[in-house]
């Protein structure tokens, strides 16, 4: 379906306003919503591709800076190594209280918008696939897709780099579905077994997928990009959201 133009809006949190993008159809109705969390480069071209491809399927998509509290709003980090070293350390200069935080105020403001059919998911890449896990322990989340989660196994997210994500998973009700490249150094062989030993013994509603892929094979930039793996996951990630968001099961 067709699109508006983005809207943008600053959503008030504890640590100052979260410039977010919202990315919805054309047509009139209520749609489930989706907020989609960024790798750590923030809102970049892909990203947006990203959000379109999701709000064209039917749901509402809410992009928040996740470093807001640290950057002018609107800041883009390059996909190059002063980006890359910007990004990581601004990961671990942030609590992990107000990344949570900040889910919630998205959250919130997708079920109370006028186009919202109330319904919510989240989703997110690498740094963004680590805070998808962490928002879908809020419990009016239905469904959440995670690309390459960085840093669940070995709690290294935020501030002390002690976050307690595996511990939480029992939080978790509504449907997860974990997607991994085999081939990403990021999240090893032996960390991915640590995350799904930990949902198995929480009884976790999850799918899990893993493909012989590259660390952010999402991401269509880059020598790292695969097309087809791309294309596969995404209609999976749309098939989940229809299902739990749209269609209720």
């Amino acid at each position: 379906m067709t699109l508006r133009e983005p809207e943008f809006t600053d959503l008030p949190t504890s640590t100052g306003p979260m410039r977010t993008q919202l990315f919805r159809p054309a047509g009139p109705g209520r749609y489930p919503g989706i907020v989609l969390f960024s790798e750590i480069f923030q809102i970049t071209a892909p990203i947006r591709r990203t959000a379109v491809f999701l709000a064209g399927h039917g749901f509402l998509v809410a992009v928040p800076e996740v470093y807001h509290e640290f950057l002018p709003a609107g800041t883009v980090l390059g996909y190059d190594q002063a980006g890359a070293d910007q990004g990581n350390t601004l990961k671990t200069t942030k609590t992990v209280a107000s990344y949570d935080a900040d889910a919630r105020a998205a959250l919130a403001f997708l079920r109370g918008h006028e186009a919202s059919s109330g319904q919510v998911g989240v989703m997110g890449m690498c740094l963004g696939g680590h805070l998808a896990f962490r928002a879908a322990m809020n419990p009016d989340v239905r469904a959440a897709v995670c690309f390459y989660a960085t840093d669940i196994h070995k709690g290294g997210l935020g501030f002390g780099l002690a976050d307690n994500s595996l511990a939480r998973i029992p939080e978790i009700k509504g449907e997860l579905m974990m997607v991994w490249g085999r081939q990403d150094p990021h999240v090893p062989g032996e960390g991915r077994v640590k995350i799904h030993a930990a949902l198995d013994a929480a009884g976790t509603d999850y799918t899990w997928h893993e493909f012989n892929g590259a660390h952010a094979f999402l991401r269509d930039e880059g020598i790292r990009h695969d097309p087809e793996l791309a294309h596969l996951a995404l209609g999976m990630a749309v098939s989940v959201f229809r299902r739990r968001l749209a269609m209720g099961l």
